[in-house]
């Protein structure tokens, strides 16, 4: 039985994440991009003229001769996917919500709100039902969701059955990110070729903050996180796409690596059965000494899996691994775009019906 697509705006379409939405949503059975918003300085030009395309992919047909709209426009449509920086998400992803938009984001600026769930749909899907205290609360018709960081993302997939089956105490994580990460255009050549980067900005703050929201339980109308202890350092390395993680961590019953694996390859979350993003098992359980590597596994799933291996005893923890995944893929538009497929489908269960019903919707032509 076919659905009826529902149309959505898309926010930063220009730049690297906001490109893989567009990618992403050619021919989705679901969703249909029918605004594309940018910057003032590109508003009022055709997509294909202002936005350097920067993917694998050609830049779809449709997408090319639509009229890019200003960041003060209205939107002719409920749903929107923000790709936005996080310095100026905020302000605009809160004002879309008190006009009644259903705003999926993928920037950083909201996600430790405690009235705003961050969702990884396999982990938390439960925690939409924050939702309902925070239309209530903030006196608004539209509703917030965020994703997670791409590496918290990565990190937190790979974590997430372990601390189900033998609970987390403490998780050092040492990242290697790709260059695709730092959007465009990026790291400057002379910094990274042949080179690591021992500091991202801003990086090791959100992985040593974000997991334990996303593992945490909702309780009454909060979020009351894992009680875990997280510590993070973050590398930009010269790979393109990808990021890798090794993780050392300890837990309340130590596991034997047995135990790990099957807890890891045994992780088939329910949540997100059926929905045209999933990848079906999101963990990937990885046997060769060689592997994973960004470049080899990173799309696995089709770049919405990630990839674990390496797992073997730890002198100063139980057990040490190392996990890659797809950084704009499941790390950012990918992950976003499952999340918004997630509320989608239980719109009636997280959303209350009639104050967030369609608005009419205008067809901006290609030209």
């Amino acid at each position: 039985m076919s659905r009826e697509k529902t149309a959505v705006a898309v926010l930063g379409a220009t730049g690297i994440v906001g490109q893989r939405f567009i990618q992403l949503l050619d021919n989705h059975p679901w969703f249909e991009a029918e605004a594309l918003v940018s910057s003032h300085r590109s508003a009022g030009k055709e997509y294909g003229e202002a936005a350097h395309w920067l993917l694998e992919s050609d830049m779809p047909d449709r997408a090319a001769g639509m009229i890019l709209l200003g960041p003060d426009d209205p939107l002719p449509c409920t749903w929107v996917f923000s790709a936005l920086p996080g310095r100026e998400a905020g302000r605009m992803e809160k004002d879309l919500a008190a006009k009644g938009h259903i705003v999926c984001s993928n920037a950083s600026a909201l996600r430790m709100d405690p009235l705003v769930p961050l969702v990884i749909p396999e982990i938390n899907a439960g925690h939409l039902g924050l939702l309902a205290v925070q239309r209530r609360l903030r006196e608004w018709d539209g509703a917030i969701v965020t994703a997670a960081n791409c590496t918290t993302t990565v990190m937190t997939l790979a974590l997430c059955p372990l601390h189900r089956a033998f609970g987390l105490k403490t998780v050092h994580a040492v990242s290697m990110q790709g260059l695709s990460g730092a959007g465009y255009p990026g790291v400057p050549s002379l910094d990274i070729v042949g080179n690591v980067l021992p500091q991202i900005r801003g990086e090791e703050e959100k992985l040593c903050e974000e997991p334990q929201k996303l593992l945490g339980e909702l309780a009454g109308e909060a979020v009351r996180e894992a009680p875990f202890a997280m510590s993070a350092q973050c590398h930009r390395v010269p790979v393109r796409e990808g990021h890798l993680v090794a993780v050392n961590a300890s837990f309340e019953q130590r596991p034997s690596l047995d135990a790990v694996m099957t807890a890891l390859e045994e992780f088939c979350p329910k949540e997100t059965e059926g929905l045209p993003s999933a990848p079906g098992r999101p963990v990937r359980v990885m046997r060769d000494p060689a592997r994973p590597q960004p470049l080899l596994d990173a799309g696995a799933g089709r770049g919405m899996a990630v990839a674990v291996g390496r797992i073997r005893p730890s002198a100063t923890g139980d057990v040490q691994f190392v996990v890659t995944g797809h950084n704009t893929l499941r790390g950012a538009a990918g992950g976003t775009l499952l999340t918004g497929e997630l509320l989608l489908s239980r719109k009636e269960d997280f959303l209350v019906s009639g104050s967030l019903s369609a608005k009419p919707i205008q067809r901006f032509a290609a030209r």
